[in-house]
């Protein structure tokens, strides 16, 4: 019965890390509901799941459209059990004081602010009802800047400073907070960060078999499938050869 399973929302579902996640909770068994900005993507991912997938367009930036996105579910679809907080891209490699504010402005305001808008509109819902389990997709580039990162790095740190401060508003509540913090995961995250250009973003995966979008997500669905009582709060995880954000062997 479709009642009976657990919903969860995953936002930036339309790629990489986002779509995998949704992939995996729906095979799981999870009703999800996938957000994103590019609906021709979001509903070639619903129609491939199937039953039990809810597309929501909208821009986590928009704060207005965000709210208005979640007061528009349906009633059968409101009472959601997770919330994956993934929407997140880095712009530009540049030295910080050569850096571009439309950049700037575009890494805040998803990975920082869409991740608050989306945590403030859902979970009031499940402190009210008493369950619920919030993940977030910080990075290693959240532990230490490397070279250029600077702002992205940033974003990512206060990512991390504002999930620790999330759980330790929930402790008095069974609400569950985790922080996952990838390393180098082969996705449209280097494209989108050299702003289309394929070829300088293929060469951030030479010579290293790094992470994907799968080995994320079942990182996600093991911090969600463990008993109630365990909080995995954090995990780093990184392909083999990569033992930072900055030091990665390649052959």
């Amino acid at each position: 019965m479709n009642d009976m399973k657990q919903i969860a929302l995953v936002t930036g579902a339309t790629s990489g890390i986002g779509e995998a996640c949704a992939r995996r909770l729906h095979k799981a068994g999870y009703r999800v509901i996938i957000t994103g900005r590019n609906a021709i993507r979001l509903n070639a991912l619903k129609d491939e799941l199937g039953s039990d997938v809810l597309p929501l367009i909208f821009d986590v930036r928009d704060r207005e459209a965000a709210e208005a996105a979640i007061a528009s579910l349906p009633e059968e679809w409101q009472q959601i059990d997770v919330l994956v907080n993934n929407a997140g891209l880095a712009l530009g490699l540049e030295k910080e004081y050569e850096g571009d504010y439309h950049d700037w402005d575009t890494m805040i305001d998803t990975n920082i602010k869409g991740l608050l808008y989306m945590t403030r509109a859902v979970v009031p819902g499940m402190v009210e009802r008493g369950k619920g389990h919030v993940v977030n997709i910080g990075s290693v580039a959240g532990d230490a800047a490397y070279a250029n990162g600077n702002v992205y790095c940033g974003t990512k740190a206060a990512v991390k400073a504002i999930t620790d401060g999330l759980r330790i508003d929930l402790a008095e509540t069974p609400v569950r907070v985790t922080l996952l913090k990838p390393g180098l995961v082969e996705t449209r995250f280097s494209e989108v960060r050299f702003h289309g250009d394929t070829d300088r973003a293929a060469n951030v995966y030479k010579g290293i078999v790094p992470l994907t979008g799968d080995d994320i997500a079942d990182a996600a669905l093991y911090a969600l499938q463990a008993p109630a009582h365990v909080q995995i709060a954090e995990m780093l995880i990184l392909a083999t050869h990569q033992a930072s954000g900055s030091v990665i062997y390649r052959s």
